[in-house]
């Protein structure tokens, strides 16, 4: 055997209770679940007091530009994650012409707040072709990859300009079907779309101009395949989203494949939506759809500065524009005291200052304003008789728009209401974004928040039902048939770690991406070691390897 993991607490992935024993790999795949393995190997790991489990999957991210510059998809491999599924919420990197390139790096930088670093001399653009996009990550991969086409990139190659002004003629439409044909073909797990994101000059995305008829011609093309559909609802109105629902259920049905959407928020600002939409979920799936509600296991934490436009100010127009300006226009423009004012009234509508009033100073560049970090804007809003977006302003213009804020818990921060969420049947736990929103917050740690405090704290799962969530169940919605157990003939994707630790870490400050750019990377706590493709890809003690075993995986 080339590996064998010895006196580990074995949970499988079927959710059945753990159990002592070994387990052996061979030729990258698991050759041996259970009693004692007589014998020597390569490499031999001793996890007693651990748990072995397989590799995390993660189902959505936009690893799609990181892959290129860092194969092993950092920090994910350090919390448990095997498998990877990039190119959602409609963008993917290819198939793409080389004249539509700045339109996508648009859209990711508006989207998905990807900044220029992440770009610029990262990489090589040398692919127009979903083959030619797998084929320039080829022996880069330390994680593995199920990646989705995106339905814009698909739109702007056959209709050009024309893709966010009319509805697809039937010409295009067969010249979409083919395209997607060539991306499954390829290694496409799947196609997704969005009907809520905008992109850089804050217009639909070329997706949204899809009438019902083309994504319904794309999801045959995905019956011929029984490939994933994954689509970003209006998660905002309850009402369009059982709208959404019921549309997936319909081309589930009519063409026999797995659909998903996200995120299903809980939110205090629509206390009935989760219970509305589960209930029309549940309605659809004892039809015999397979529509399949994402939702992430962390509230959402922003970062934020004011170098960079953020998602904070994604649905104020004005702000984001500022955002977007040369740096020193955008000093002058904050500098103006009735610009300023502008944004103010912008942000603060009739007095309402509930919006930054609990964002925290998170670090500044001057000694005289260290007494600030940590503190709200609305403290010290009081404290200057001021208002928390004036606050705001003044300390990013002191500190030469270097101070970082901090919006803590958005989205959702009642565990007692998003435990038995996770925990429902029909709930598939994703959403996690990582590889996006690099400069903003840190889009990681949904399997140690999973442990910590759903499984350790709260106990609204065991440690095997947890398991199972992010691993087997995974594998089977998204029909990827040979990983997410410990069972013999099965890829040997396999993630220790001690079920007392199993934590996501604070986050820091990397500045790893090419061209010197910096982003937020939040570490793990309690992961020992993850192998992948049966090869060592992080431990730790030796940190991440030099292994690149990832490999590119499909239904």
């Amino acid at each position: 055997m080339d590996l064998i993991i010895r006196n580990g607490r074995l949970v499988d992935g079927t959710g059945l209770p753990g159990f002592l024993g070994d387990l052996g790999v061979a030729d990258g795949r698991i050759v041996h679940v259970g009693g004692r393995i007589p014998g020597r190997a390569a490499r031999e790991i001793d996890a007693a007091g651990a748990v072995v489990a397989p590799g995390f999957i993660d189902p959505h991210t936009h690893f799609d530009v990181q892959l290129l510059w860092d194969g092993q998809a950092r920090p994910a491999l350090e919390h448990g994650i095997t498998t990877v599924v990039p190119g959602n919420c409609s963008l993917s990197l290819a198939p793409l012409k080389a004249e539509h390139r700045p339109r996508l790096v648009g859209m990711f930088q508006q989207i998905e707040e990807m900044p220029d670093a992440a770009f610029d001399g990262a990489f090589e653009w040398t692919w127009e072709s979903f083959d030619g996009y797998l084929d320039a990550l080829e022996g880069k991969l330390g994680v593995n990859v199920a990646p989705l086409a995106g339905h814009s990139v698909i739109r702007l190659w056959v209709m050009g300009d024309a893709a966010t002004e009319r509805a697809a003629t039937a010409e295009e439409l067969t010249a979409m079907q083919a395209l997607l044909r060539q991306c499954l073909e390829a290694g496409a797990i799947g196609l997704s779309t969005s009907f809520v994101d905008v992109d850089e000059k804050l217009q639909p995305v070329p997706s949204r101009y899809a009438h019902f008829e083309e994504i319904d011609a794309l999801a045959s093309v995905l019956g011929e395949y029984g490939r994933m559909l994954q689509v970003v609802p209006e998660f905002y109105a309850t009402d369009i989203t059982l709208a959404r629902v019921d549309q997936l259920a319909e081309l589930s049905l009519k063409h026999q494949i797995p659909t998903t959407f996200s995120p299903l928020f809980d939110s205090a600002a629509t206390p009935d939506n989760v219970n509305r939409v589960l209930a029309r979920v549940s309605e659809q799936m004892a039809r015999g759809a397979r529509v399949w509600p994402q939702v992430q296991t962390r509230p959402i934490d922003i970062s934020f500065t004011f170098e960079v436009a953020s998602l904070m100010f994604a649905f104020t127009p004005g702000w984001y524009v500022t955002m977007r300006l040369p740096r020193e226009e955008k000093i002058a423009a904050l500098s103006n005291p009735e610009r300023l004012d502008e944004l103010v009234d912008a942000a603060e509508p009739g007095g309402n200052i509930e919006r930054f009033e609990s964002v925290r100073v998170r670090a500044v560049i001057r000694r005289e304003d260290e007494a600030l970090v940590g503190r709200t804007l609305g403290d010290i809003a009081a404290e200057r008789g001021s208002t928390p977006a004036r606050v705001m302003v003044a300390i990013a213009l002191a500190n030469d728009l270097q101070a970082s804020f901090l919006a803590a818990d958005l989205g959702h921060n009642d565990p007692a209401r998003i435990g038995p969420l996770l925990a429902h049947p029909m709930v598939h736990i994703g959403a996690s974004d990582g590889g996006a929103h690099i400069q903003s917050f840190a889009t990681y740690g949904d399997t140690g928040y999973l442990f910590r405090h759903f499984v350790r704290d709260r106990q609204d799962f065991t440690l095997e039902g947890a398991v199972k969530k992010i691993t087997a169940d995974t594998a089977r919605i998204w029909g990827i048939t040979d990983r997410g157990l410990l069972k013999p003939g099965m890829a040997a994707d396999i993630t220790i770690f001690d079920p007392d630790v199993i934590d996501r870490a604070e986050e820091e400050v990397a500045h790893d991406m090419p061209e010197q750019g910096m982003r937020y990377v939040r570490h793990a706590r309690g992961i020992e070691a993850v192998i992948v493709n049966g090869e060592l890809a992080w431990s730790t003690q030796g940190g991440y390897s030099d292994a690149h075993s990832g490999r590119v995986v499909n239904a």
